[in-house]
């Protein structure tokens, strides 16, 4: 029981630790520290090593972020129970679960796209377009660092499953 707590207890200053923006690596072992206030810049070079370890971070992050709330759902689901004596406070409660699920199953398909983008990071091909090759842009990988298309190629993905929905 005491390994368990210090397994937690390890976990949590692991977080802490990447918060701060200190001392992560990928799978080649680069340890890379960033300052508290450092964003990716278009004045530094392309997906340099900084620019890829803040936004291995920042994906790492929001990965856990995520792993968290599956977390309290899942004891809040089994912790509220879903018998109640009132019908409507029984419709209630397993529609807030429905909805939970739901958010939760989203989420689930965003933590593997987070893994992929944490993936092409390793293989330094993250920030670069997976149909053109061109770089996907910055402020595109802010806004949504999971993305592996530039904006031009997902209006065009956009385009083309628009056209084969309709047909």
């Amino acid at each position: 029981m005491t390994s368990k707590k210090t397994s937690k207890t390890s976990k949590t200053s692991k977080i802490q630790n990447f918060n701060n923006g200190a001392d992560r690596g990928g799978l080649l072992g680069n340890r890379i520290i960033l300052p508290e206030d450092y964003s990716p810049s278009n004045d530094e070079g392309f997906m340099n090593d900084k620019q890829l370890e803040f936004f291995r971070q920042k994906l790492t992050n929001w990965k856990l972020e995520l792993l968290d709330e599956a977390i309290e759902t899942k004891d809040n689901l089994s912790a509220e129970g879903l018998q109640r004596p009132d019908i409507a406070d029984r419709a209630q409660v397993e529609s807030d679960a429905s909805i939970q699920l739901r958010t939760r199953d989203r989420e689930r398909k965003l933590i593997s796209k987070i893994d992929a983008a944490l993936r092409r990071i390793d293989l330094k091909t993250y920030g670069y377009c997976e149909d053109t090759g061109e770089p996907i842009g910055l402020g595109r990988l802010k806004a949504r660092p999971i993305a592996s298309l530039s904006v031009d190629a997902q209006e065009r993905h956009e385009k083309m499953e628009k056209i084969h929905k309709d047909e």
